[in-house]
């Protein structure tokens, strides 16, 4: 390991670090939580800060703060070891090259690169002053404009590109960037001789970053619009660091706020965000007009699971924005939805506007998603009539159906059961109708994951991995109970060297010493088997004491070889059988006497 890395891990406790993804709680000189890899109720995810390691018991995955970073985000090595030598303050040398090498990273670069130039230009040069004084209309203060590094770029061919090109930046990472536009000279577009052009000009600029700060992509808003300089706002196209899915406008500069809050308020357009933050609410964030997706609900429940949301009150605004609903529900967040009272705007910014209290009391008097669902959809129907209550039913059933809790579900099934003046062990049937093809199925989805993915391996493996993590937490007790005894059945397999090992140690200086035995024992994918093994002890006997493990051991032991044997008997009977086969008496006889001794 370098030097580098080594420093970088220092500086990071990976405690620290994975307590940003998971919620994690004290399990002896570990933490532990749910593992953000699978699905799972009881905690199999262990985190060591002393080993800098972490490892899920569930579904086996496990490493350092780069492999979790590596796992979570998405990201190679060499834009991993990037973000965290970022994040520690560590200046790369010996990895300069390997970091330049990756095309990610050369894409934030240029990312950065591009928010400077459109910022200063907005600040510092005369053309840019009808964006300032439309953005100074539209309520933003200097020091807004400043944090948020809304930029301008004028009515010009390739001014950015060209920009870049002298920075250092290669044209072919531009146009991979989104930034440039290789021009189509069929289409008989732009200046002569010029084959590249920028995608935004004549814009007012907005960078988007990612949740960690960086620069990944923009949406430029037109400032005077023409009959050729396309939609009111262009956004970066998806690129190697933007996927429009799996980022969240604002979070990087909300999320403190939101943990703080325990609360996300969720509205459709950045400048609502960047108004509400200015405004003194700072837990905002944006879906950029599109539905909540599955990975921004997952990233989202990092920092909270009580998500407020903001949308047009229109139906086309309210079904575009279902969809994302009905996944955060399925999530388990706790979902309200804000209404802004008519005549005070169509959206935050406006309402703002107009009387910015008005705002706060709309986020604080936000209605639980099932309370707005009903009197949505109960609204003028006479639930006299039978049709009305079955279509009624059809509507909210599915709604009802999708919360994961118990408890809460059969807290709507009554409500709408009285609503409806119906039993209700007629509406769970009415769940079962509706939702086999659809509810049940993404149910079963779900639990088909299960609660552990865990290789399926013998009986004799899972009891000798238990052996050796009891043998490891109560190492005094491995001499005296455990060694000698395992040699033939150890002689191969993963833990035979370890076995060796410790019984070396415990022949020569009477103990083991564990960071001994660390040393000798070989790390693979950045995880010593030692380390995973004292983490699984952890959470499997943190409450045992010495006598009760003692007992353990043996009977483990004992179970060992009762398995061994019978492991030994049926593979010596397939010998048997293909000797029989072959004719070769000699031999089966030979056979028979060793398996009597078995």
């Amino acid at each position: 390991m370098s030097d580098e890395v080594q420093l970088i891990k220092d500086k990071i406790d990976v405690a620290d670090l994975i307590a940003e993804y998971v919620q994690l709680k004290p399990a002896g000189i570990n933490k532990k939580g749910l593992c953000p890899f699978h699905h799972e109720k009881s905690p199999s995810f262990m985190v060591n800060s002393e080993r800098q390691g972490w490892h899920c018991f569930g579904c086996g995955k496990g490493g350092d703060i780069f492999t979790f970073v590596q796992e979570m985000e998405g990201m190679e090595f060499k834009e991993a070891l990037k973000h965290l030598a970022n994040r520690a303050g560590v200046q790369l040398t010996s990895y300069r090259s390997d970091v330049d090498s990756s095309q990610k990273n050369r894409l934030k670069d240029i990312n950065v690169e591009a928010a400077r130039f459109f910022h200063n230009f907005l600040l510092k040069m005369p053309a840019a002053k009808p964006a300032m004084d439309y953005l100074i209309n539209r309520g933003l203060k200097n020091e807004t404009i400043e944090e948020w590094q809304v930029g301008f770029v004028p009515e010009q061919w390739d001014l950015l590109t060209q920009y870049l090109l002298k920075k250092g930046f290669s044209i072919d990472d531009l146009v991979v960037s989104g930034l440039t536009i290789k021009r189509d000279p069929s289409a008989g577009l732009g200046r002569a001789g010029s084959g590249f052009y920028d995608r935004f000009r004549g814009r007012v600029m907005f960078p988007i970053w990612n949740v960690h700060g960086e620069v990944v992509g923009f949406t430029g808003r037109i400032l005077v619009e023409k009959e050729n300089s396309g939609g009111k706002y262009v956004n970066t196209p998806q690129t190697l660091v933007y996927d429009k899915s799996r980022v969240i406008f604002g979070l990087n500069k909300a999320k403190q706020e939101i943990k703080a809050k325990d609360s996300v308020v969720m509205v459709e357009g950045q400048m609502d965000v960047v108004a509400c933050h200015q405004a003194g609410m700072k837990n905002v964030v944006a879906s950029s007009g599109t539905a909540l997706t599955e990975e921004q609900v997952k990233l989202l429940k990092r920092y909270s699971l009580n998500l407020n949301m903001a949308f047009d009150s229109d139906d086309a605004g309210q079904n575009a924005a279902k969809r994302g609903i009905d996944i955060a529900i399925r999530e388990g967040i706790n979902i309200r939805v804000i209404s802004i009272p008519v005549g005070f705007g169509k959206d935050p910014d406006e309402c703002l506007k107009k009387n910015p209290s008005v705002w706060f009391q709309s986020v604080e008097k936000a209605r639980g998603i099932m309370d707005w669902y009903f009197e949505k959809i109960l609204v003028g129907k006479d639930l006299s009539l039978p049709r009305q209550k079955q279509l009624a039913a059809d509507q909210l059933l599915p709604e009802i159906a999708l919360i994961p809790y118990a408890v809460e579900r059969d807290h709507w099934l009554r409500q709408l059961g009285e609503k409806l003046g119906v039993d209700v062990a007629v509406l769970r049937e009415d769940i079962v109708r509706l939702g086999r093809r659809e509810i049940r199925n993404k149910k079963l989805e779900m639990s088909s994951e299960g609660e552990e993915i865990v290789a399926e391996d013998d009986r004799l493996t899972k009891l000798i991995e238990r052996l050796m993590v009891m043998a490891l937490r109560f190492s005094d007790l491995f001499c005296e109970v455990v060694a000698g005894k395992l040699g033939d059945v150890l002689s191969t397999g993963r833990f035979g060297s370890l076995y060796t090992e410790m019984k070396r140690e415990y022949t020569e200086n009477n103990k083991i010493d564990m960071e001994k035995l660390r040393g000798i024992i070989e790390s693979a994918d950045k995880e010593n088997l030692i380390d995973i093994l004292l983490m699984k002890g952890e959470l499997d006997f943190s409450g045992i004491q010495t006598n009760e493990a003692k007992n353990e051991l043996r009977k483990l032991l004992a179970s060992i070889m009762e398995e061994w044997q019978k492991k030994q008997r049926k593979e010596m009977q397939g010998i048997i059988e293909k000797a029989e086969r072959d004719g070769d008496k000699t031999k089966l006889n030979e056979l028979v006497k060793k398996f009597g001794k078995i």
